[in-house]
């Protein structure tokens, strides 16, 4: 069953001098319990088609469907009510509030979606092996934690998709089978799962691999 898909999607980028075209007419489906990792060099587009995936940003032309309905063109507060409700989000950075605990983090996540859980927050802090950080803020965590803290909040609200950029770019290779491991058993519960890595063990694990070059899918 299909949980997201993109049809065409173009993304234009504007300054004085120059125009930059992210996206050139990107289409993609994404399937309930599925791994995919979306591969590509530096700058390839892929940030900026997780972002227009997310309903975070507006695709110039083309569109995305979440659970069969549009996304593209609704207004910020209805995009933000579809994301928060069923898609978690982990960027490369800035993946929590510094003011908070990892703990609150999490709870805060819940509470936008409306699905408080304080079982859930305390089974998510044991899975990604946080349960004796709970209490952290970000600043005291390390990259490896800072990593497995986002993810848990990604995870808070229990998504039907999650969509990670890079979650295993700063980290060692035992964080990385850490994380790889809980992918796939979201995966095992249903979860759709697009991931934008340069990691050849993660795409290894994948179940399709989507090759993005200058704002295009295509071979390898």
């Amino acid at each position: 069953m299909a949980v997201l898909e993109a049809f065409d999607l173009y993304r234009f980028f504007h300054t004085p001098e120059s125009e930059t075209l992210a996206l050139r007419g990107v289409s993609l489906r994404l399937n309930e319990g599925e791994l995919v990792a979306l591969v590509g060099p530096s700058g390839s587009g892929k940030s900026t088609l997780l972002a227009c995936l997310s309903g975070l940003d507006e695709p110039d032309g083309g569109h995305v469907e979440l659970l069969g309905q549009r996304l593209t063109r609704r207004t910020e507060a209805e995009r933000a009510r579809r994301r928060g409700a069923n898609i978690g989000i982990l960027i490369q950075s800035r993946n929590l509030f510094p003011s908070l605990s990892v703990t609150d983090n999490i709870g805060l996540a819940m509470f936008i979606a409306g699905k408080m859980d304080n079982d859930r927050t305390k089974h998510l802090l044991a899975e990604v092996g946080l349960a004796n950080r709970a209490a952290a803020r970000p600043g005291q965590l390390s990259r490896g934690e800072l990593a497995r803290a986002g993810l848990a909040v990604a995870l808070a609200a229990a998504p039907r998709i999650l969509l990670a950029d890079e979650p295993t770019g700063e980290v060692d290779a035992i964080t990385e089978s850490s994380i790889l491991d809980l992918l796939s058993k979201q995966c095992s519960a249903g979860v759709a799962v697009l991931v934008a890595t340069h990691s050849q063990a993660l795409a290894a694990r994948a179940d399709r691999i989507i090759h993005l070059r200058d704002g295009r899918i295509g071979d390898a």
